[in-house]
């Protein structure tokens, strides 16, 4: 029997790297609902420091000054380069932006929770590095595992340096959006390579395929992309609200928000429908695997919904917040499985469906 303790080896590795993913998606939504984005003004230091200060009194007086300078600094660099791409507008955008010349006042609990944020993600990187390490036995098997697990990585590197364009800018809302779609683009390429290094070990059902069953998963996924995306500016609005009341009166917050909230809150009906019909489909196939995304797909969309409902109508409790986007998330990769498992369940039925050649 051929040694195959690679393959275990990559699973566990790149299991463990997914779930370390949604941990840190988790921990931003937490950095979000929390208003500590800008905990530590400059990035990859907190204050200048690798540790954070705990109280004000290790700052100079003039430091809010300090590091606006230093931002605008950066941004007005990062604005010539875009302008030289033909982003003009993106451009333009980072100096409109209303708290581009505003610094956050100092405040321990904000400084810590974002620099938790930001050990969590060099975690991340280290373990998105493990995977490519284990993904060398690969190279001469399956060589598309390798470059999976490479392009992650490279990725991750790159999800990095976006980290400091969205502290630089001041959480800018198309840096904050770019930033969330290439962390869902990461964990689809892990879940794909898990996934494929599993092919040869895991017993799959052959399902035969239904006509335009890979389209409506597709759609599913999109749809799902689309909606977390708007949940960013959504989110962006709420800050905006949230910053000209003050941070009071919460209770009101929901009818100073614009179109694209009522827009996200409608679209998600017809995520609803797009999930429950998809989930269906699913279970009239003869495929146990496929029931369990299933239903895993139709549990995450309802307790999707309920966390919803909970933040428009009980004034965004800050606790349900990251909850709402992880779980969003999670959906995302049950649904990404499951076109995987689909597609390879297909062609499995295809293969055994040739007949065998008689000499």
């Amino acid at each position: 029997m051929p040694d195959l303790d690679y393959v275990r080896r990559f699973r566990f590795v790149g299991i463990l790297t997914v779930v370390a993913v949604y941990v840190l998606i988790l921990v931003g939504g937490i950095v979000r609902s929390t208003g500590s984005g800008m905990g530590c003004p400059d990035w990859p230091k907190c204050f200048g420091t690798w540790v954070p200060p705990t109280d004000v009194s290790q700052l100079p007086a003039n430091y809010k000054e300090v590091y606006t300078a230093q931002r605008v600094e950066k941004n007005k660099k990062l604005a010539n380069k875009l302008e030289r791409l033909g982003f003009h507008q993106v451009a333009g955008d980072i100096f409109v932006h209303p708290t581009q010349y505003i610094e956050t006042d100092f405040n321990p609990v904000k400084t810590w929770i974002e620099y938790i944020n930001r050990l969590v993600g060099a975690l991340i990187g280290v373990f998105v590095f493990l995977t490519v390490l284990f993904a060398a036995p690969y190279w001469n098997r399956d060589r598309a595992v390798f470059w999976l697990a490479f392009a992650s990585f490279i990725l991750t590197g790159v999800q990095g340096w976006l980290g400091s364009l969205v502290v630089s800018t001041n959480l800018l809302p198309i840096m904050v959006t770019i930033h969330m779609g290439l962390a869902l683009l990461i964990v689809a390429l892990l879940i794909y390579a898990v996934d494929r290094s599993q092919r040869a070990q895991e017993l799959l059902q052959p399902v035969r395929p239904v006509p335009g069953l890979t389209a409506w998963l597709w759609v599913a996924i999109l749809l799902t992309f689309g909606q977390i995306v708007l949940g960013t500016q959504v989110r962006e609005q709420i800050d905006m609200v949230a910053f000209s009341n003050n941070y009071l009166n919460r209770a009101e917050w929901v009818s100073q928000l614009g179109g694209t909230f009522r827009f996200h809150r409608t679209f998600s009906a017809l995520l609803l429908l797009v999930n429950v019909y998809l989930a269906y489909r699913l279970y009239l196939l003869p495929s146990r695997r496929l029931h369990v995304l299933a239903t895993a797909v139709l549990a995450c969309i309802g307790l999707e919904i309920v966390a919803g409902v909970t933040l428009a109508y009980f004034s965004f409790p800050a606790i349900v917040q990251p909850v709402h986007l992880t779980i969003a998330t999670l959906l995302f990769g049950a649904q990404f499985v499951a076109l995987i498992d689909y597609r390879r369940a297909t062609k499995l039925q295809q293969q055994t469906a040739i007949p065998a050649v008689v000499a």
